[in-house]
């Protein structure tokens, strides 16, 4: 039987020692200048081609640099949407090479939708045979608690996971979030945690997580209270000006509980890096996730 998302994410931690993500964000202004060059004198659907061909290069490399080092990458769809067709396909593919390459993958989907329609999302990135077969996905839950349902029976399906947005830390999240008493955010991730208990595993670590940002200070302890077995998925390291500390706020007492995500950190450099970044860039990319994983190392 295969082991639920929640087990999974706990043994690949503590197979490579750490906690760190990296995002997959294909910035086209930020690539190798060798791959901007595939694509900077080109419009339309050849632009979109010839991007999509340089993404999917620059994802190998990235996937080579990672493989056994982080836990999981993240792959921010929007990113991959933007060059349409083309674009699908490279998600499609960078999956599929993620996948062999051992590292799991959080589907940086946002979705959130009601009935059949959230079920279609749920199937095309968790289920064995949708198109990108991620092994977790990022959901939107403003909608309603229900519109979480869809997505929590396919994760009992397929073994999948999902990280639901709880508290975030752009400059309008309070509108919402820290809206009413107790918070709204509260509320969300009581019901999380209700939703939850049925797919927590062995690991004591369940299937449903929550999106939890780095600089949410003494609320990502208090949510650890109310979603003990829950994963974090900690954006706003590094780049976003979230420090160690921030990060791993919500941690669990055994040292688990956090997932660490740093996406332009390890993947660009800083513009006054930008000639030795050129010459080697895997070798700058292999350098910074090493980096960021030996900042959030965990007890094997």
């Amino acid at each position: 039987m295969a082991m639920m998302f929640g087990d999974r994410m706990a043994a690949a931690v503590s197979a490579v020692g750490n906690c760190a993500v990296v995002g997959l964000d294909p910035h086209l202004d930020r690539l190798p200048s060798h791959l901007k060059a595939r694509y900077q004198s080109k419009d339309g659907q050849a632009f979109r081609r010839e991007a999509a061909a340089a993404v999917l290069a620059f994802n190998r490399m990235v996937i080579g640099a990672l493989e056994g080092v982080v836990c999981a990458i993240k792959p921010q769809f929007a990113f991959y949407e933007a060059l349409g067709a083309p674009g699908f396909a490279v998600l499609e593919e960078t999956c599929a090479m993620a996948r062999a390459a051992g590292l799991l993958i959080i589907a940086d989907a946002k979705r959130g939708d009601i009935s059949s329609t959230a079920a279609a999302y749920a199937r095309s990135v968790l289920a064995a045979d949708g198109p990108f077969h991620a092994d977790a996905i990022t959901v939107n839950p403003w909608m309603g608690a229900d519109t979480l349902d869809p997505f929590i029976e396919e994760c009992g399906r397929s073994d999948g996971g999902i990280f639901v947005l709880v508290r975030t830390t752009n400059p309008g999240s309070k509108f919402l979030q820290h809206h009413g008493d107790p918070f709204a955010a509260w509320r969300v991730a009581e019901a999380l945690a209700e939703k939850g208990a049925q797919l927590v595993g062995s690991s004591g670590m369940s299937s449903v997580g929550a999106v939890v940002g780095a600089m949410t200070g003494d609320e990502a302890a208090t949510l650890r209270t109310i979603m003990g077995a829950a994963w974090f998925l900690v954006p706003g390291v590094g780049a976003q000006g979230g420090s160690e500390a921030d990060a791993v706020a919500g941690v669990r007492h055994d040292g688990m509980g956090c997932l660490v995500n740093s996406s332009r950190g390890v993947l660009y450099p800083p513009p006054k890096a930008r000639e030795i970044y050129d010459a080697d860039p895997a070798a700058w990319i292999a350098t910074e996730a090493a980096r960021h994983a030996a900042r959030f190392g965990v007890d094997k």
